[in-house]
């Protein structure tokens, strides 16, 4: 089940989305790879937490590697990692662009694929009010056990649902927007190298 709260937009630049409240995912915890091999060993695998770990720590690296070379590698039904540019400003011809004026940086961009993709994530994510559970009293839940379909413009931007990946035309796709609501994406699978 995700838990959601739900956040005031006040940048002022988008006029659609100001003074509107717009929902955003609590994460709860952060599990890293250790407790990602520990939490696969005990789903009956015939291979050791240890074993697990070290496929998984060999995958990392060869995941950065290949997209470093600008190779998408794409993990079935989990997401396609690829490499995206940060540009600070557009030059005026191809002749004035240079690097170190025009481009900000590098990150890591992860776009939902197959069974993890943002048409199959809305129809298996179950959403509930985190205020309900933390208990401060302010609305009462009114989503019990909603399903699917639930996905509202993050912070008015016009893009919904999945990662934030910037990748092809699928758009946006990110779970977390900006805490201000709107003022643009800064999904947190977004990696700088």
């Amino acid at each position: 089940m995700l838990l959601y709260v739900l956040k005031l937009n006040q940048n002022a630049k988008m006029p659609e989305a100001y003074g509107k409240y717009y929902a955003y995912p609590v994460i709860t915890q952060t599990v890293g790879i250790d407790g990602l091999a520990g939490h696969m060993a005990s789903h009956n695998t015939p291979f050791s937490k240890g074993a697990i770990k070290g496929m998984i720590t060999d995958m990392v690296s060869c995941i950065k590697e290949l997209t470093l070379q600008g190779i998408a590698v794409k993990i079935d039904d989990l997401a396609i990692f690829s490499i995206g540019i940060r540009n600070k400003e557009g030059a005026a011809s191809e002749k004035e662009f240079t690097i170190a004026k025009n481009i900000d940086g590098f990150r890591l961009r992860a776009r939902g694929t197959g069974e993890f993709s943002a048409k199959t994530i809305n129809l298996d994510a179950t959403l509930k009010k985190a205020t309900a559970l933390l208990g401060d009293g302010t609305t009462p839940d009114t989503d019990k056990g909603t399903t699917g379909g639930e996905n509202t413009d993050q912070g008015g931007s016009g893009t919904t649902g999945g990662d934030n990946t910037d990748q092809g035309g699928s758009g946006t796709t990110g779970g977390e927007n900006t805490d201000q609501g709107g003022s643009g994406t800064t999904g947190g699978d977004n990696v700088n190298f």
